[in-house]
């Protein structure tokens, strides 16, 4: 029988997120992605000294604040004309690849592994880890209980296929446990040259404020040592044991098919490579990416804006009585075509672009344990897989860039702020592409724009009544048990939207 589910609020994501979805009654047919609240970061914007933009807009988000601050002082780079020294570049790599690290530690564990995990098999733990016996007796008493107390994290918990194998599904709990310390690791690392965590108080034009020193990176070096191993002793495997037990999620939120990254990481100061590099993949087609091909659509957004405008000289006027709209969220396009933004979207794009021969080694070899394909990863466990082995590439290269540092050497270039100018800052926030356009008027901001990773994926259709990438994505989701929709929640948790950043 068809019908229609709604999920609002969507749980254990950041923000808030609604999603409706029309069923013929196995299977999403539909899907609306309800962006639920405003914010007004642009307009706050407006009028302020260009200094205070990399402070502003890391308040966006305070899971990936370090990302908004990257892409506004690249931005002002390019205004101001000035290329920050070999230290400010590393620092900034250093500091941003620690938050993505941390980002998807927090996704998988603390977020979307609860999806999959099996309480009930904890009950049986017969071990002696002081965590998983206060579990343990935790479960029983909850369990038992007529009605189970719903503040969680794991319970109340939609009947669903979970982790079958007790060791695995142990694992995975007690890696859950573990994964709360490691986010504070991971803090504590981006925060030795960030100065705090979250909202770094050194990122800059021109670099970074902090100086480096030997004893920082010593300790950069010891906390990064014990992140890396929980990495890749812990969450590689995690992911991997996860998706070789749930074969059937490789054909499930396969999504639009096209892909975008903006590339992240640069190695070497101005205009020189970047770790993951940028590229579109449009229709199977690997090309450059070219910025001028960005617009954004309203004719579904709760805005009054012009539809279809170039971010640099987009506008933010919110409407909220607006006929047919559904969202809060605009429609970013490339190229006027649906692309889905990510550590996927990442994956691919460096997997075909092949001038990191590291990543393509270590996509092959995941995709030989778990026996798949580079096809297969355009899914929602692929989007699980692609995020694992990207903080392990991360974790590897950081290694690296930490012995680059000469200490007592600059972190940053002096700059002057131009009457007039505008720049562009595009990066990689853990969630994917990011860009940020500033425009500069009598030496303040006359305006500013950001386009966020999760308005490119959990946007609404667009003028041309398209729908975004998880409205795509969702669209044959099956659907056994309208009341709990478990399968819908698993496809819109492989994205790991970021409802803040998006309503900025």
């Amino acid at each position: 029988m068809k019908g229609t589910i709604t999920v609002s609020p969507v749980t254990r994501i950041e923000g808030h997120l609604g999603v409706k979805v029309e069923t013929d009654g196995t299977r999403v047919t539909s899907a609306q992605v309800v962006g639920e609240m405003f914010r007004g970061f642009e307009q706050i914007l407006r009028g302020r000294d260009p200094l205070d933009a990399q402070q502003i807009t890391q308040r966006i988000c305070g899971v990936c604040p370090v990302e908004h601050g990257i892409a506004s002082i690249t931005a002002q780079d390019a205004a101001y004309g000035v290329v920050p020294p070999d230290n400010g570049r590393i620092v900034r790599n250093l500091i941003q690849a620690a938050n993505f690290v941390t980002s998807h530690l927090t996704h998988f564990y603390l977020l979307a592994g609860l999806d999959f995990v099996d309480l009930a098999q904890v009950t049986t733990y017969t071990g002696r880890d002081p965590a998983l016996v206060g579990l343990r007796d935790w479960a029983k008493s909850q369990l038992a209980s007529a009605t189970v107390n719903p503040v969680g994290p794991f319970l109340p918990q939609f009947p669903a296929q979970l982790i079958s194998d007790p060791a695995l599904n142990i694992g995975v709990i007690k890696h859950y446990l573990d994964a709360l310390e490691m986010r504070q690791v991971g803090h504590k690392l981006a925060a030795v040259f960030a100065g705090k965590m979250p909202h770094a108080a050194t990122l800059v034009p021109g670099g970074v404020t902090e100086q480096v020193t030997a004893i920082k990176i010593v300790q950069y070096r010891a906390l990064l040592g014990r992140l890396r191993t929980f990495v890749t002793e812990s969450y590689l495997p995690d992911v991997a044991a996860v998706a070789a037990g749930f074969p059937d999620y490789f054909g499930l939120g396969r999504g639009c098919g096209n892909f975008l990254a903006y590339g992240v990481f640069p190695e070497s100061s101005g205009s020189g490579g970047r770790f993951l590099p940028a590229g579109a993949i449009i229709g199977d087609r690997l090309q450059a990416v070219n910025v001028e091909a960005i617009t954004e659509d309203v004719r579904y957004s709760w805005y009054s804006s012009a539809s279809g405008r170039k971010p640099a000289q987009g506008e933010t006027t919110p409407d909220p009585n607006k006929a047919g709209a559904y969202s809060w969220l605009k429609a970013p396009r490339y190229d006027g075509q649906v692309v889905e933004v990510g550590p996927l979207a990442r994956l691919l794009v460096a997997y075909r672009d092949g001038s990191r021969p590291a990543v393509k080694t270590a996509v092959d070899d995941l995709l030989k344990a778990i026996g798949r394909e580079p096809k297969d990863l355009v899914s929602m466990m692929g989007r699980h897989a692609a995020r694992a082995l990207e903080a392990r590439l991360l974790v590897d290269r950081c290694t690296e860039w930490v012995e680059q540092l000469v200490p007592d050497q600059p972190a940053c270039a002096d700059f002057t702020i131009p009457d007039s100018g505008q720049g562009v800052g595009l990066t990689e926030a853990a969630r994917g592409a990011l860009g940020h356009w500033i425009e500069i008027r009598s030496r303040k901001i006359s305006n500013y724009q950001c386009v966020v990773p999760t308005t490119w994926n959990c946007s609404p259709r667009d003028d041309r009544d398209r729908p975004g990438a998880m409205e795509t994505a969702l669209i044959g989701t099956p659907v056994a048990d309208p009341k709990q929709p478990i399968e819908v929640a698993r496809v819109i948790r492989s994205f790991d939207p970021c409802l803040a950043c998006a309503v900025h």
